[in-house]
């Protein structure tokens, strides 16, 4: 008897998975310019010189940032732009409005939209983090087609999701105990959170491709990158 194309056994996948240190530096030095330093620089000037001395200090750290990796020939990261321009805006916006508690609140409205974007794509069966997975990681088209994986990518984009709730209310709650309350939950519970977040997601990821036949997973060692 014939059998159907559905009856076919389906290929084996293979993913390789490239040199994570070089990554993992690019984050944390991101982490450092676009968050921590531009908001212990913020609490500085502001119980110091006040709050426009503050935002304008943001704004100044940001286009340094750029600036310096531009003169000096680095390369320019497109996170790096995207993280620099937000937080150029979010500090124009507060200092027209001359309010520390809007430049606290624009990254809570940006969480719950993201989280609105990675709950309201699993719902709909096209996660987004198939997408941002592929901005890392070398993903063969056709392993997209199992279910499994399918199934795995919609779980870490409801994961995703949940974690910017839980960081949009958990920057509400700090603020609402003060502005120095606020600035820490931003500058370091947030990222904290971010990074566990990160770690618990591809944790999840590698555990349930793993778990599924027909997929191999295989570390590949490239040659030491160059940081930035």
């Amino acid at each position: 008897m014939i059998g159907t194309v559905g009856d076919e056994p389906e290929p084996d996948v293979v993913i390789e998975v490239g040199n994570l240190r070089p990554m993992l530096l690019r984050a944390g030095r991101l982490f450092i310019e676009t968050v921590l330093v531009p908001t212990g620089l913020f609490y500085l000037l502001l119980h110091t010189a006040g709050l426009v001395a503050g935002l304008v200090g943001v704004i100044s750290w940001s286009v340094v940032v750029v600036a310096g990796r531009w003169i000096f020939g680095h390369r320019l990261p497109g996170t790096l732009l995207v993280c620099a321009g937000v937080l150029c805006g979010r500090a124009c916006v507060a200092l027209l409005l001359t309010s520390a508690v809007v430049y606290l609140m624009q990254p809570v409205v940006g969480s719950v939209l993201m989280a609105m974007l990675f709950l309201g794509s699993a719902a709909i069966g096209r996660p987004v983090t198939v997408r941002l997975a592929r901005d890392f990681i070398e993903l063969p088209a056709q392993l997209f087609h199992r279910q499994g994986v399918r199934r795995m990518f919609a779980q870490v984009a409801v994961v995703w999701g949940g974690s910017r709730l839980l960081d949009a209310g958990m920057s509400v709650v700090f603020l609402h105990w003060g502005i120095d309350a606020g600035l820490l939950s931003r500058g370091v519970f947030s990222g904290v959170l971010t990074a566990l977040t990160i770690l618990g997601c591809g944790y999840w990821g590698w555990r349930s491709l793993r778990r599924l036949p027909g997929i191999t997973l295989r570390w590949s060692h490239a040659p030491r990158l160059r940081t930035e």
